[in-house]
C-alpha cells in the first residue's frame, strides 16, 4: 500500500454528498428546510408522509425512512440513483418525519439524487466538478455498485478469521451518495486540508465558504431525534474530552474512519481492507486521535479477538462431542420420556429450540445490536465468522440429536425378558 492505492471508504462518502447538498444551498438552488419532493418530484413512498421529508432530514437521518421499514441490505440492487430512489416507492415509512432517528443509506441515495437533479449533471461529474478537481483530487472517484469499487481499482478486501485476514469477495449492494467514494490517502489529505481551512483546498481553490462547511459540522441539537447528528458528520468528543467531528465508515471486507479534531486543527483519515467485524479502521484512526491529544494509543484489540475465536473453536468441538453423546443416549432418552409427562419432555427441549431458533435468525439477533440494521443472514459470516460457524454447528447437532430421538420414542417400547422360571 502507498498513498496513492485505490481505497473505499463506505460511508464517510456520506459527508462528501453533504457538502455537495450545501454547494447548492449556496448557489441558492435548494434550501435545507425545503421538502425534497419540492426539487425532486420522482421521490415517493408508500407513506404520505413522505412529502413533508425536508433535505436536512435526509442528510441527520431523521426523514422516518429506516432499515426496519425497507431492508435495503436484502433488497435488489439498482443501476444508478434513479433506480435507487424508484425502490422506494413501495416502502413505507417507521415514523413521523423529524421525531426520530434511523442510520439509513437511501437517505443519501436520495441526497446524491438531488444533487443530480437539481445541478442537471450525473452525481459523479457534479462531484468531481465542484470538489474532487479543484482540491487536486485527482485519484478519487465515485460509484454506483460493490462491483465497480473494484473496478476502480481497489484491492479485495479481508474478514478476520481466527487472527488472520482471509480475503473474501464484498457483497453487492448499492453504494453511490451513501458510500460510493473510492479515493487515496493522499486526496483524503486534500479533504481534510480544505475542511480544516473552512472550505478552501490547499493550493487556494475554495468549494464551499467557511460558514458552508460550519453549517456541515452544526448537529441538530437538543434532547430530540439525532442531537449529535450533522450533515454527513457526527459531533462527539475525543477520548481525552477534546471535541472532534467524525463519522465511520463500514463495509463487509473494508472500513474507513475520518475525524477533525476542531481546537487543534488535525485532521485525520484512515481506511482498511478490512471488514466491519474487525473494525480496524476505527480502532487505528482513534489511535491516531489520541497521539494528536497527547495521549497514548488503546491496547490493539487483535489478541482478545483471536482468544474468543479460540474459545469458539473450542465451543465447536465441545458441540461435536455432545452431538456424538446424545446420539448414542438416545434410547436412554426415549425409555425416560416414556416415564415422564410430556410437557417436562417439552421444557427439555426448549434449550435446543433456542439454539435452532438462533441459527436461523442469527442476523436478526445481530440487528439488535446494531440499533435496527438490517443485514442478510448470509451477510452475518462476514461479521462474525467463527460465531456464525459455531451457531449453525450447534443447530445441525441438536437438529440431528432431536431427530435420532424422535425416532426411538417412534419405535414401540420393548419389555426386557424377566430372568428364566419367572
Amino acid at each position: 500500500m502507498t498513498a496513492h492505492t485505490p481505497m473505499g471508504v463506505a460511508s464517510v462518502s456520506k459527508a462528501f454528498t453533504a457538502l455537495a447538498v450545501m454547494q447548492l444551498v449556496e448557489d441558492g438552488e435548494i434550501a435545507l428546510d425545503d421538502p425534497v419532493v419540492d426539487h425532486l418530484p420522482e421521490f415517493t413512498t408508500a407513506d404520505p408522509r413522505s412529502e413533508e421529508i425536508t433535505v436536512r432530514q435526509l442528510l441527520t437521518h431523521t426523514s422516518g425512512m429506516s432499515d426496519t421499514a425497507f431492508p435495503e441490505k436484502a433488497a435488489p440492487v439498482p443501476e444508478d440513483l434513479e433506480g435507487a430512489v424508484a425502490r422506494l416507492a413501495d416502502v413505507g415509512l417507521a415514523a413521523e418525519p423529524g421525531t426520530e432517528e434511523h442510520y439509513h443509506n437511501p437517505n443519501y441515495h436520495v441526497a446524491a439524487r438531488l444533487v443530480e437533479v437539481v445541478s442537471g449533471r450525473p452525481f459523479g461529474r457534479f462531484l468531481d466538478g465542484r470538489t474532487f478537481t479543484p482540491l487536486g483530487m485527482d485519484d478519487t472517484a465515485t460509484v454506483d455498485t460493490a462491483d465497480e469499487v473494484f473496478a476502480a481499482g481497489v484491492s479485495r478486501g479481508h474478514i478476520a478469521v481466527l487472527g488472520r485476514a482471509v480475503a473474501v469477495t464484498e457483497p453487492e449492494s448499492y453504494f453511490n451518495g451513501a458510500g460510493g467514494v473510492v479515493t487515496t490517502a493522499d486526496d483524503m489529505a486534500r479533504w481534510l486540508i480544505m475542511q480544516s481551512n473552512g472550505g478552501e483546498g490547499a493550493d487556494g481553490a475554495r468549494v464551499l465558504s467557511g460558514e458552508g462547511v460550519a453549517a456541515t459540522y452544526t448537529p441538530l441539537g437538543g434532547d430530540g431525534p439525532g442531537g449529535s447528528t450533522a450533515l454527513g458528520w457526527n459531533t462527539l468528543t475525543s477520548p481525552a474530552g477534546t471535541p472532534m467531528v467524525a463519522h465511520g465508515g463500514v463495509q463487509f471486507t473494508y472500513t474507513a474512519h475520518q475525524a477533525l479534531l476542531t481546537e487543534s486543527g488535525y485532521g485525520i483519515a484512515v481506511a482498511a481492507n478490512t471488514g466491519l467485524g474487525s473494525a480496524d479502521a476505527s480502532a487505528l484512526l482513534y489511535g491516531l486521535v489520541a497521539l494528536a491529544d497527547g495521549k497514548e494509543p488503546a491496547a490493539p484489540a487483535g489478541p482478545l479477538l483471536l482468544a474468543l475465536d479460540l474459545v469458539l473453536v473450542a465451543l465447536l468441538g465441545l458441540t461435536g462431542h455432545l452431538a456424538h453423546r446424545g446420539v448414542r443416549r438416545s434410547g436412554d432418552w426415549a425409555r425416560a420420556a416414556r416415564e415422564r409427562p410430556w410437557w417436562r419432555t417439552a421444557v427439555r427441549l426448549l434449550p435446543g429450540v433456542a439454539v435452532i431458533a438462533a441459527a436461523v435468525s442469527a442476523n436478526r439477533l445481530l440487528a439488535l445490536l446494531a440499533q435496527g440494521r438490517h443485514i442478510t443472514w448470509g451477510q452475518t459470516f462476514y461479521v462474525i465468522p467463527t460465531g456464525l460457524t459455531l451457531v449453525v454447528a450447534a443447530a445441525l447437532a441438536v437438529a440431528a440429536v432431536y431427530a435420532v430421538r424422535a425416532v426411538r420414542l417412534a419405535r414401540p417400547a420393548v419389555t426386557p425378558p424377566g430372568p428364566p422360571g419367572a
